[in-house]
């Protein structure tokens, strides 16, 4: 028997009778300011604040960038507080993390929250007097046993036991795919309560342009478990041009450079997406990507995608991608191939992604959490709000 089958679903409290429920007004989130979970958050504090929810989000990994602070100034009813603090999958990050413990300690005593909401996992074990969310968007134990595929190196063993400790004390673990949450349980230890929680994404940022003849893929450039340099490698053999999108230095390393593709370094949000609405094929043979917001953001542009054939990708677009396993150069090559010769073949691929993208709304990702919340604070649950129609 798998161990979901033991993990419960932690259902709303109800009020007390006689009495309304309380309402939730403010959560204390963190937020890596490196990757996906500053644009997940962000999207996240957006549909929050349409059911009047004030988020307080505390930023750690890096400094922020300009247009980050834009970004966040945007969405109302968010109050943003920097840190440089280092990530818990970081090298040598501990005291960094007892650190910005203290600190994450201090922000509940300022502000008071409802709940907290920690896109991390070690933060989890402090001494919260709010009820504690831990949301689970990946690991470094999954990511090295996706990528890598050989025994864990004895420097992760105080990192698997901070972990493990932080989903012991964790009220509730989400996870934006199934094979994320039993990757937790397989790795660490079943959480007691969790549910999955699929990301969501503001359909207007992305829209479908001009189709272009080229190849696009985005993503840290250092990051094996994106696996952008199979994509690259096929670049001699295709009629099409690659783009590259994504950091090239690494955090804690040299910048990474492929050849024969197009590099368009990092792209902030409104400049990426115009990328997207004239790319006619996305490529991500990833090996690993417990989610992945940018294959959702090229789905709602109308590309056709090409992705990694693993667990997380297959639950979320298997019938509206063309899955290759990643570490097959033949076959995404030749995948790649079939996409660019033939206009009706991509048509179809398209229109398939476009559809299954309007499962991941941000409106269906907000309710998904409000619920969760009111399971852990007794707060009445917001129903979800209709979808709006697409074009």
């Amino acid at each position: 028997m798998h161990f979901l089958d033991h993990c419960t679903v932690q259902p709303a409290i109800p009020a007390p009778t006689g009495k309304p429920a309380p309402s939730l007004q403010r959560v204390l989130m963190t937020a890596d300011a490196i990757g996906g979970i500053w644009t997940y958050a962000l999207e996240l504090a957006r549909g929050l604040s349409e059911h009047g929810i004030e988020v307080v989000l505390a930023t750690m990994g890096q400094p922020l960038t300009v247009n980050q602070r834009i970004d966040a100034q945007a969405i109302p009813a968010l109050a943003l507080h920097e840190s440089t603090f280092r990530l818990e999958w970081m090298q040598d990050p501990w005291e960094d993390v007892e650190r910005s413990g203290t600190w994450l300690l201090s922000l509940a005593d300022r502000f008071g929250p409802d709940l907290v909401h920690l896109n991390g996992f070690t933060h989890a074990a402090l001494p919260w007097s709010r009820p504690c969310l831990v949301a689970a968007h990946s690991c470094a134990l999954s990511w090295w046993q996706a990528v890598r595929k050989e025994a864990l190196p004895s420097s992760f063993k105080t990192y698997r036991e901070r972990v493990s400790e932080g989903l012991t004390a964790a009220g509730l673990v989400t996870a934006p795919s199934t094979a994320m949450l039993r990757s937790i349980g397989a790795l660490y230890r079943p959480p007691a309560m969790g549910r999955v929680i699929h990301n969501g994404r503001s359909r207007g940022f992305f829209e479908a342009g001009k189709k272009a003849d080229f190849i696009l893929t985005v993503g840290r450039l250092w990051d094996e478990a994106k696996n952008i340099g199979a994509v690259a490698k096929s670049a001699g053999s295709l009629p099409w041009p690659i783009y590259i999108a994504g950091e090239q230095q690494h955090p804690e390393g040299s910048p990474v450079r492929f050849n024969h593709v197009r590099h368009l370094g990092y792209l902030p949000p409104p400049r990426l997406a115009s990328w997207f609405a004239t790319a006619s094929i996305y490529a991500h043979p990833a090996r690993y990507e417990p989610f992945g917001l940018t294959v959702l953001e090229a789905a709602m542009s109308r590309c056709a995608l090409v992705l990694g054939d693993i667990p997380s990708l297959r639950e979320l677009w298997q019938d509206a991608a063309i899955l290759v396993p990643p570490d097959d150069q033949e076959a995404l090559a030749a995948t790649l191939t079939a996409l660019c010769r033939d206009r009706q073949l991509r048509e179809r691929w398209a229109e398939k992604a476009f559809f299954r993208s309007r499962s991941f709304s941000v409106e269906k990702m907000a309710a998904g959490y409000l619920d969760a919340y009111a399971s852990l604070t007794g707060s009445a649950a917001v129903p979800e709000r209709p979808a709006r129609k697409e074009a």
